[in-house]
């Protein structure tokens, strides 16, 4: 059976500013572009991280086992919830903007926010089939797409769903924050044991 891994979506606060930045400097220059629906210099793109209010927004993140940013999504909490998402370009194909998606979805419910938006342009084909396959109202005008979902209110199950996201999301940040500190140990002691065993 041909099964996919399960993608596990983290909060992110303040402290994960600099994996922001390393994610967003990871993009290339097209996928900039459909990020933000125009173009971006490196300049600008400090300038977004540097201005994030983590009080004000929600972000969420996928991280390898090396504690990078692989995947990203910036929520705009307001009267409606504006969705953001960004993928390395290695990491395509594997469901992280859907799973990104579900997790900021849910995060607004829970919070009683009742329209969940997506602006993009229409050539972002990969948000596009996302915002069908939620059965999002899909406006386009000039190259532009605005997307609208209303969103159920929060019931029982909503938050406990997302209390038990996070916990688990929690638990494998811990334990790989753990192994690549163990790796670099390794790394660093290993190469010492090494030359002591030639002399």
């Amino acid at each position: 059976m041909n099964s996919q891994p399960i993608i596990i979506v983290k909060q992110l606060d303040a402290t994960a500013a600099p994996a922001i930045l390393r994610h967003m400097l990871g993009l290339t220059p097209t996928d900039l572009r459909m990020r933000f629906g125009a173009p971006q210099k490196e300049a600008s793109v400090r300038t977004y991280v540097d201005r994030i209010d983590f009080l004000r927004d929600s972000l969420f993140g996928v991280y390898d086992s090396q504690l990078e940013l692989v995947g990203l999504t910036h929520v705009g909490m307001g009267d409606a919830a504006e969705f953001g998402v960004s993928v390395l370009p290695k990491h395509r194909g594997r469901g992280l903007g859907t799973a990104l998606f579900a997790r900021a979805e849910e995060h607004a419910r829970n919070r009683v926010v009742r329209t969940f938006f997506v602006h993009t342009l229409t050539e972002n084909r990969p948000m596009l089939a996302i915002a069908r396959k939620r059965k999002m109202q899909i406006l386009t005008e000039a190259g532009e797409a605005d997307c609208y979902l209303k969103l159920p209110r929060p019931d029982v199950w909503s938050m406990t769903s997302e209390f038990l996201h996070e916990r688990v999301a929690l638990c494998d940040f811990v334990l790989k924050v753990q192994a690549h500190a163990a790796r670099a140990m390794a790394k660093a002691y290993l190469p010492r044991q090494s030359f002591s065993a030639m002399h």
